[in-house]
């Protein structure tokens, strides 16, 4: 894995970007590899508590990624 470290200084930022997308999408596909401690199920419990009781679901994942992409854009244009 060390060895893989120089390629990836190589890559630009949205290629580097990109690839952290797909690690993040192989664990969602594997969640069961990842168990919780009783510490991190008590907070997420308490999360969806307060998610449900405000009734506002926030912000599609999409949507964040689209805007932060639209950001780098702009700030790279500046």
């Amino acid at each position: 894995m060390a060895n893989a470290l120089p390629e990836i200084n190589h890559l630009s930022k949205d290629e580097r970007l990109s690839l952290m997308e797909r690690l993040w999408e192989s664990f969602e596909r594997h969640s069961e590899d990842l168990p919780l401690t009783d510490t991190q199920r008590d907070e997420l419990d308490r999360r969806v508590e307060a998610m449900e009781k405000d009734g506002d679901p926030g912000i599609p994942w999409e949507q964040v990624v689209q805007k932060i992409r639209d950001k780098r854009i702009w700030e790279a244009r500046s």
